[in-house]
């Protein structure tokens, strides 16, 4: 459960302020972790101390500690001499080692209870049992942060998310897969959207690396630890929407999709029969950028011919000559109202198709 790494920097700190080498074993003999450059073979000696019933005893020079977790043998630890320091500081040292099991045994229960949250995979009366077994808040404000990660990179961005969040911190950072890192945020009662929108900024900061593309989705603000689960949900459909429709946004709520949530929970056959009875089999993907560059102009000028064509340095009358032109080939005007948005909602649909055909392949 603990990493030879961590063990290898508990004894390093001990040996530091004793100047007692210490070794670290498994209950067959293997060496986990030793402040010895070249620590001697004691599979023998730890075989017979594993089946022996006494918790400590020297043998060779060393002195013999076995380490529990609860009632099980984890680990048996070993501190050069015989003396009656070297005992005592063999025990302090077995005493450190069961505290950090039983430091990490919480903190993995609480990461697995996180993540069985997160994935709907509890009964409701479940999480509150597990919660108050963990000393788990019920009845706080949570919201749920999604930061996208490499493959390659999802531990270092786990690393530097928990730094970013600190030791004492009442969040849960984990993962559920292999590219995005989670983080289940408690909120001060005075804590909104603004301030979620600055955190998600500062994690994004903690993680990025170079030039890496690295988006953050933020779900809803939750009251109760059951709807944790919405609020991640929310934050992974806020990635995957972002991601078509609001790529050169890095930060992105469930609560500013707008239209692109709605388009995103349409079926693809609708989709397709929507383009092709509103453009006769034709899609609106097929323009040529110049075309494309003045229609997203014009909207982006909330339809307003005069400042669109002072934006794209053209005079007004070749701008009402490309829209006439559009309207004869769609049959849509864009300075009316409703067949903007005819043409909007179109656009982004063709996104969300070709979108979807990338995740088929």
């Amino acid at each position: 459960m603990i990493s030879n790494q961590i063990l290898q920097n508990t004894i390093d700190g001990l040996k530091g302020i004793t100047r007692i080498d210490l070794c670290i074993l498994d209950i067959e003999g293997q060496v986990l972790a030793s402040t010895e450059r070249e620590p001697g073979s004691h599979e023998d000696e730890v075989v017979a101390f594993t089946a022996s019933p006494a918790d400590s005893q020297v043998v060779h020079g060393y002195q013999f500690f076995k380490v529990f977790d609860e009632n099980q043998l984890e680990y048996i630890l070993l501190a050069k001499g015989s003396s009656d320091d070297v005992y005592m500081v063999g025990k302090m040292a077995a005493f450190q080692l069961s505290c950090l099991l039983t430091a990490y045994k919480e903190r993995f229960d609480k990461d697995n209870f996180i993540k069985n949250l997160l994935l709907d995979n509890l009964l409701l009366v479940d999480i509150y049992n597990r919660a108050k077994k963990l000393h788990i808040a019920t009845e706080v404000r949570r919201v749920v942060f999604m930061i996208e990660s490499s493959r390659e990179q999802v531990n270092a961005a786990l690393d530097n998310v928990r730094g970013y969040c600190g030791a004492k911190s009442r969040d849960f950072i984990t993962a559920v897969d292999e590219k995005n890192v989670i983080v289940v945020k408690e909120l001060e009662p005075d804590e909104g959207y603004d301030e979620m929108i600055a955190a998600a900024k500062e994690m994004r900061a903690a993680v990025v690396q170079g030039d890496e593309d690295i988006h953050v989705a933020i779900g809803t603000i939750v009251g109760e630890i059951k709807e944790v689960s919405r609020s991640y949900k929310e934050a992974r459909m806020a990635l995957d929407v972002g991601r078509i429709f609001f790529g050169d946004r890095e930060i992105i709520a469930y609560s500013s999709l707008g239209i692109g949530r709605l388009i995103y929970q349409l079926p693809i056959p609708l989709c397709k029969m929507f383009i092709r009875e509103i453009f006769d089999g034709k899609s609106p993907d097929d323009f040529d950028m110049e075309t494309l560059t003045t229609i997203n102009k014009f909207f982006e000028n909330s339809l307003n011919v005069s400042e669109t064509s002072r934006q794209l340095y053209i005079h007004r009358n070749t701008l009402v000559y490309r829209l006439d032109k559009l309207q004869k080939s769609t049959g849509l005007d864009l300075r009316v109202f409703e067949d903007a948005i005819t043409f909007k909602i179109a656009l982004m649909v063709v996104k969300y198709m070709k979108y979807m055909e990338t995740l088929d392949y």
